[in-house]
């Protein structure tokens, strides 16, 4: 264990020592000088030179402690080395609790819950899969290094991410009989999409219909496709825009897809400074039918062919709605069941050291009862006139 300082300038408040010495030094009973005619004739001695003396040792030495804590509270001491390097033994929510106590050998070893918080085993199992690679990689990191580590897992996990972990430390991996409660998956609603196309021109938008009809669940028939000409105004930045009208896209819509707008245009409809870097949908024959750019803060799409059946077979085939869907879905969440043999940590991982010890709020206590001290023999009543 070794004690450092964080603030050394703190300890300038030694200098406050001197007060209480000053002040017992000072301290003197009161003497009032008596004449005796008896003695004015004796001869004048020298008087005797006056001793330092202090007055009430025990209230000055408090006095003096209670200083000397108080300046190196001002340093903040912090204290390391003096890690707890008990091993921890950590069970997966789906694991019994019995039967990570029949694993703990070592009577000293710590039994936590691998869930936010690291909570005591004893405490109610947590309901919710926890994000088993993210909370092992937490506690790596705050374990002192010499600590041992064992994970109790069941045989199938959920919530593990996409890399497996890799830890400072090796750790026991131990798979026990269990299941975990899997985590329910995200259902996204249909995209409502806005259909922007020239007056009298509704080529393409009967296949728009049908695959926004599609979307819906069985029991509905209401559709979340809101069509409209060029001159209508443009929705939110949130909300798909389909534009289907020919020549340059104006200068609102430039803005509007800037902002972060995301757009589907026809393939006859040109956007200055638009340049492809994705292509998100091809036919079986690997021909693009949709490409993509970024421009500003927005999502470009466009059509290659026009909406028609004889030059695009890919929209009366039954799989037309889901890849259209697909456009304007947010990415799919990646996988998170995978077998616990597989999911096993490596080391390799990056050692942090742990953070010291802060004394400042023991000091603070031992002050706060040395000062109760020093009042109560200050303003005792057997104590004489006090400095």
């Amino acid at each position: 264990m070794s004690l450092a300082l964080l603030l050394p300038a703190g300890l300038a408040a030694f200098a406050a020592l001197l007060l209480p010495l000053l002040l017992h030094l000072a301290r003197r009973h009161e003497q009032t000088p008596t004449d005796f005619a008896a003695l004015r004739w004796l001869r004048q001695k020298p008087k005797p030179r006056h001793r330092i003396r202090f007055d009430e040792w025990p209230l000055l030495l408090l006095r003096l402690l209670l200083l000397a804590l108080l300046a190196l509270w001002l340093a903040k001491p912090v204290l390391s080395g003096a890690d707890d390097t008990r091993p921890w033994i950590v069970a997966v929510p789906g694991v019994d609790a019995a039967t990570v106590r029949k694993h703990a050998s070592d009577t000293d070893a710590r039994l936590h819950w691998l869930a936010p918080d690291f909570p005591s085993l004893e405490e109610p199992l947590p309901a919710s899969a926890p994000a088993i690679g993210s909370l092992l990689r937490q506690l790596d990191a705050e374990l002192p290094a010499g600590t041992p580590l064992t994970v109790v897992v069941p045989a199938m996990l959920q919530g593990a991410d996409a890399e497996r972990p890799r830890l400072s430390r090796a750790v026991t991996w131990t798979v026990v009989d269990g299941e975990m409660t899997a985590a329910p998956s995200p259902v996204s609603p249909p995209p409502a999409l806005v259909v922007r196309h020239a007056a009298g021109n509704d080529t393409g938008l009967r296949y728009l219909r049908a695959a926004a009809l599609a979307w819906q669940p069985a029991a509905s028939t209401s559709s979340t496709l809101q069509v409209g000409t060029q001159d209508e105004a443009l929705p939110a930045t949130t909300v798909p825009l389909v534009w289907l009208v020919p020549g340059p896209v104006p200068a609102p819509v430039m803005q509007w897809i800037e902002s972060g707008g995301t757009v589907l245009l026809a393939n006859d409809s040109t956007l200055d400074g638009f340049a492809p870097t994705s292509t998100p949908w091809r036919d079986d024959d690997g021909t693009a039918l949709v490409e993509a750019g970024e421009r500003g803060k927005g999502h470009v799409m466009r059509f290659t062919r026009p909406l028609r059946q004889d030059v695009m077979p890919a929209l009366v085939e039954a799989d037309f709605p889901q890849h259209l869907r697909a456009l304007f879905d947010p990415p799919a969440v990646s996988p998170a069941r995978v077998l616990a043999n597989d999911y096993a940590p490596v080391t390799g991982g990056a050692t942090y050291p742990v953070a010291p010890r802060d004394l400042q709020p023991w000091l603070a206590l031992l002050i706060a009862l040395l000062v109760l001290i020093e009042r109560w023999m200050a303003t005792r009543r057997t104590r004489s006139v006090a400095p």
